[in-house]
């Protein structure tokens, strides 16, 4: 039996999902390999008058990525584009603050368009959704790797109790789990783990996840930003009081819930926005939802490259993000050379969102902020 044999398919949707005004599959890139697996093959069923281009891998495909014509095309090339692939690699990076762990990816890039996100720069030019078909591979890996760990006996930042593993680092599972049922496995996966937990963060309310049962075995970080910044650094996703909305929702169905302020984004006024932010948050959600609130707090990280894509389809955004008088070049944890607010300013800006945020919801424990 298959791991997949334990997660009999889910049943198609009964009203429009919440990717229908985002995207339009017209055009399908499919790895060799992916119509071997059962994934493949439902997937290609769901979209069954988009054209299919045979391609010998998932990265790099000629006239895709890395053609700098396309970033004019940016938005059209999401909502019209979907890549199929196989996951070759079943690799594990510690990390130690979001999660313990980052396993392999189900899925790579998204259908939404946020101004600073950092997997385009990686594709190049274009991001549409990858999706993996090898599901039963990815979970298999992750069975192993978590069985091999053991219990969790030091309990440290992350989570107390279990390994826990971001299941969406480079892409958006409840997007994803619109397109298959990808995330649907490896949330039931982690209720069949004694040690090990999923987690990823989200800008899309998908009530699909609502029938996944994760049995507190799953933790759902809605990502948040004042409202009126969020129109323009956010783009195709869900509106932020729809997602804060959702909340209890989440936790009534077994969802651990946290909140994930990222990236903060520093400019004139940002303190009263955040302040009335908070202040949302703690009208709309009820005792369940505020007894278990926890939060991580990421300002900004950019990065050149991007810069330049981004005047290229999305202007506007970059006179948020790109502040040369305020920002420094620093190497990441990864290698990459990024822009970050400047040292001494960060730390100081970092407390003041700590204390903003401790006056605001004194029962929202910070995980971890820099």
């Amino acid at each position: 039996m298959s791991n997949l044999d334990l997660f009999p398919p889910a049943p198609p949707p009964s009203e429009p999902g919440p990717l229908d005004r985002l995207l339009k599959v017209s055009r399908i890139y499919v790895e060799t390999g992916v119509e071997e697996h059962l994934r493949g093959r439902e997937i290609l069923a769901r979209f069954p008058d988009a054209e299919r281009i045979p391609v010998a891998s998932h990265q790099g495909i000629p006239g895709l990525f890395g053609n700098a014509g396309n970033a004019e095309a940016w938005n059209r090339i999401k909502g019209s584009t979907l890549v199929l692939g196989v996951k070759k690699t079943m690799s594990f990076t510690p990390n130690g603050r979001s999660c313990d762990f980052i396993p392999p990816s189900a899925a790579n890039g998204c259908v939404m368009s946020c101004a600073y996100c950092y997997v385009p720069r990686h594709k190049g030019y274009a991001n549409p959704v990858t999706v993996f078909v090898n599901i039963d591979r990815i979970v298999a890996a992750i069975r192993r790797h978590a069985g091999k760990l053991g219990p969790k006996t030091e309990p440290n930042s992350v989570d107390p109790r279990f390994w826990a593993y971001d299941i969406g680092c480079n892409s958006d599972c409840a997007a994803d789990a619109a397109l298959s049922d990808n995330v649907r496995d490896l949330v039931r996966l982690f209720t069949t783990l004694p040690n090990a937990m999923g987690t990823f963060a989200t800008k899309l309310v998908n009530h699909e996840l609502l029938r996944y049962a994760p049995k507190g075995k799953t933790r759902l970080r809605f990502s948040l930003m004042p409202a009126a910044k969020a129109k323009l650094l956010d783009v195709r996703t869900s509106p932020i009081a729809e997602r804060i909305a959702a909340i209890d929702a989440f936790v009534a169905a077994g969802y651990e819930v946290h909140l994930n302020f990222s990236p903060v984004v520093v400019y004139e006024g940002w303190q009263e926005e955040y302040d009335a932010l908070f202040q949302q948050v703690d009208a709309a959600i009820g005792p369940a939802a505020k007894a278990q609130l926890a939060a991580e707090v990421i300002f900004l990280t950019h990065h050149p490259g991007l810069h330049e894509v981004n005047l290229r389809w999305h202007p506007k955004a970059e006179s948020l993000l790109w502040t040369p008088d305020t920002q420094e070049a620093k190497v990441s944890q990864g290698g990459g050379h990024n822009v970050r607010y400047r040292t001494g300013l960060k730390g100081r800006l970092v407390a003041e969102f700590k204390e903003l945020l401790a006056r605001r919801l004194p029962y929202c424990q910070v995980r971890y902020a820099f």
